[in-house]
């Protein structure tokens, strides 16, 4: 009895201080501890956060480029200004702006193209005009160095009635050779009409002939 109550004393005594022990050695700073929570270092991005920060940064960049893009083409081509009343108040989609922007180009090239032409166009009336200027300016000229230039020369009139004989002449003979049965024929005549009553000897002769009538009517 005596020898356990004794090996009960000093389990007793080992147990208290065991607590004693644990109880010290817990109330002790943990130095390694202290060290890994007040001395760590700060973060360092790593490799693929900066390229996907970097990434993202460079999309948004992209998007945003992508929708000043379209705003200005909705603000400077006409038609997207334009009330599309079969949507209603919807917004125009990308497509539909492309699509106008499209339209709207190939009309201003058409335009440019007809502008041109007329530019060409006008270029040629102010040429013809400026021949034209410097003609009558020689005539005027012309006619202020010698008056009386001009006096004797042949009338409209006068020539119309010389171009007038020599047509009277000529529908004579081609009234008389040239028959009117069928196209064949009429062909057929015409052509020996010109052989006949059109060769350069021939008109020489009505010429003369008309000349010297109207001598005689003016005379």
């Amino acid at each position: 009895a005596a020898l356990l109550m004794e090996n009960a004393r000093k389990g007793s005594i080992v147990s208290r201080a065991n607590s004693i022990g644990s109880t010290s050695a817990s109330s002790v700073p943990n130095t390694d501890d202290e060290d890994s929570d007040y001395h760590q270092e700060p973060y360092k991005e790593s490799y693929k956060d900066r390229r996907r920060r970097a990434h993202t940064q460079a999309e948004q960049k992209r998007r945003g480029a992508i929708k000043k893009g379209y705003d200005d083409l909705q603000a400077i081509v006409p038609t997207c200004e334009q009330q599309d009343f079969s949507i209603g108040s919807q917004k125009l989609s990308r497509a539909i702006i492309l699509q106008k922007t499209i339209d709207y180009i190939q009309f201003l090239h058409k335009e440019k193209k007809k502008q041109e032409e007329e530019v060409s166009t006008l270029r040629k009336d102010v040429m013809a005009l400026k021949i034209m200027k410097v003609n009558y300016e020689q005539i005027v000229k012309a006619h202020q160095d010698n008056p009386n230039e001009g006096k004797d020369q042949v009338s409209d009139e006068l020539k119309f009635n010389v171009f007038q004989g020599i047509m009277d002449s000529l529908f004579q003979s081609f009234n008389a050779s040239i028959s009117v049965t069928s196209f064949q024929e009429l062909s057929a005549c015409v052509f020996s009409w010109i052989e006949e009553h059109c060769k350069p000897q021939t008109l020489r002769d009505i010429v003369i002939r008309v000349l010297h009538q109207l001598k005689s009517q003016l005379y």
